[in-house]
């Protein structure tokens, strides 16, 4: 209880401390990740993933961790904010990444037959810009689409139906060889708009990767904020009490489908953006990049991280994609102590490394609920 005083002290200091003080240790935070790419020197060059032999892009892994944040982000407005068990948010994943690829890429069977059936250039494409919103849009209707008829169902019984949803996605991208080029994937997928380099290359180049890290941070800290001002609205105190008692909200006026198909919607639109940026990235997208144990990583990242805390959903993103990477010399031992590290975490954090208030004060009094059952007996 003393240990779980201390860091809500800490928080309540935080919160509490002058704004000047608040700004400048976000502005420090801020600078210090726009360098990180940059970072060479004793001792910190030991956090890069590139000093080893057959290391990872250190450039590369931080845009991978940047970009599965934002998926943590989405995941956590469903999961934690609302909660609801998505195990299929790999979907709206894919549905982002192949978004971009079909409408932007020359090369996919739909700019292809839009160019044949109304008289277009050759590689005619929609421009980036264009893709976004249309991105966006087609996962908030995927969103609703699926939610609609199964956000009636609760616990396990929505998982695994949002766990079909995935495979679907998937099995859809891999078979329909008329609309997503099958196995065979969409190249020549389209870049951000930007000035030229001095060697000819688009600003956004598979080279100069901090470039796309940047990009995806900017992006990411636009989410966060509007996140947390989503959290303290009148929706956010919403997803609150259906998260805690759905049917207790109900008797007090707050309609629980509504609220979990907004829920829904949003993370749907979230992780299109994620996807979005990961397809634009590798210029190349295909089926296999979206299996469904990817999507169970991105649950494992709420979780252990701490379901509910915006901030805690962000360190799990963190250590999952970061740490495989940075001890990728440990070959076939990783999934081994991966594995271990996630049973010692359920078993010692139940509520996550950096837990919601709210969350982690229901754990513990749980906790010392069963103690005092346990006495009694």
């Amino acid at each position: 209880m003393s240990t779980l005083w201390k860091r809500a002290n800490l928080r309540d200091r935080w919160e509490t401390s002058p704004l000047w003080v608040r700004m400048l240790g976000s502005g420090i935070l801020l600078a210090i990740a726009i360098y990180l790419p940059f970072v060479n020197r004793y001792p910190f060059a030991y956090i890069r993933t590139d000093l080893s032999t057959g290391g990872s892009d250190w450039s590369g892994v931080l845009t991978t961790i940047v970009i599965y944040m934002i998926v943590a982000t989405g995941l956590n407005v469903v999961i934690g904010m609302a909660g609801l068990l998505d195990l299929g948010y790999i979907g709206f994943y894919a549905i982002g990444a192949y978004s971009v690829a079909l409408f932007g890429s020359p090369d996919s069977p739909v700019t292809k037959w839009f160019a044949a059936h109304f008289g277009l250039s050759e590689g005619w494409s929609v421009p980036f810009v264009i893709c976004v919103p249309i991105a966006i849009a087609i996962a908030l209707m995927a969103g609703v689409i699926l939610g609609a008829p199964t956000l009636r169902l609760r616990g396990d019984y929505l998982a695994i139906v949002t766990m079909g949803f995935g495979e679907i996605i998937r099995i859809i991208s891999r078979n329909a060889n008329g609309l997503t080029n099958g196995p065979n994937g969409v190249t020549n997928v389209p870049t951000p708009p930007g000035p030229t380099t001095a060697t000819g290359q688009p600003f956004f180049n598979p080279i100069d990767g901090y470039r796309w890290y940047w990009l995806c941070l900017a992006i990411l800290l636009l989410l966060i904020w509007l996140v947390r001002r989503l959290e303290y609205s009148r929706v956010g105190r919403s997803w609150l009490a259906i998260r805690e008692d759905e049917d207790a909200a109900a008797v007090m006026g707050v309609s629980g489908f509504k609220f979990k198909l907004w829920a829904f919607a949003i993370g749907a639109a979230v992780g299109a953006i994620a996807g979005l940026l990961f397809g634009s990235k590798q210029q190349f997208v295909e089926p296999t990049g979206f299996a469904l144990n990817l999507s169970f990583l991105f649950v494992a990242m709420v979780v252990i991280g701490g379901s509910g805390n915006v901030v805690g959903a962000l360190f799990g993103a963190f250590l999952i994609t970061y740490l495989p990477e940075r001890f990728r010399f440990l070959s076939d031992a990783r999934p081994f102590c991966f594995g271990v590290a996630l049973v010692l975490v359920m078993i010692l954090r139940p509520q996550g490394l950096i837990p919601n208030r709210r969350r982690a004060r229901e754990l513990e009094d749980r906790r010392l609920e069963a103690e005092e059952v346990a006495t009694d007996d």
